[in-house]
């Protein structure tokens, strides 16, 4: 990968892989510490990477970043006020998004993540696996018992719209 390739995956990438890791630590700082320290380690390995390749590395770093920041900080359970009044938003869209935060802070992280991974940045279940280190069928187990946990938790009566 050459420096412009690098350049030019930087700008491709780095909000995507910023909203995937902020989502799993729910953190701006610590998220933005994570994302910096993956394209750290990218630009040091560099000579290595494919360009094709590198948003599937680019994520795997990132996630294994964030993966070794949670376990040194301990901070599996963080709390945030996720006050986010948008302008023009409807009480009703506030709702279902303080709904559906609350139900994916309910996943475990690697839950958390295969969502995150499958349903918001669109990979497939064998790009997902190479990212986790997980194999294609735990992949799709894993994804389907969290999506049965969000499930749950939002037709819940007390949650329904």
């Amino acid at each position: 990968m050459t420096e412009r390739e690098y350049n030019q995956c930087v700008n491709l990438y780095a909000d995507n892989v910023y909203r995937f890791i902020l989502k799993n630590l729910r953190h701006e700082e610590d998220a933005r510490d994570v994302v910096q320290s993956a394209y750290e380690k990218m630009w040091v390995n560099r000579e290595q990477v494919q360009n094709e390749k590198c948003r599937s590395f680019l994520f795997t770093v990132a996630y294994n970043t964030m993966i070794d920041h949670i376990r040194k900080n301990k901070r599996i359970v963080l709390k945030e006020n996720f006050n986010e009044i948008a302008l023009g938003s409807s009480g009703l869209q506030q709702n279902a998004k303080r709904i559906l935060n609350e139900a994916l802070s309910k996943l475990s992280q690697t839950q958390r993540s295969l969502v995150m991974l499958k349903d918001y940045e669109g990979y497939n279940y064998a790009e997902i696996g190479e990212i986790t280190g997980l194999n294609e069928s735990q992949v799709k187990v894993y994804l389907h018992r969290a999506r049965l946990l969000l499930r749950d938790y939002i037709v819940k009566v007390e949650n329904v719209l």
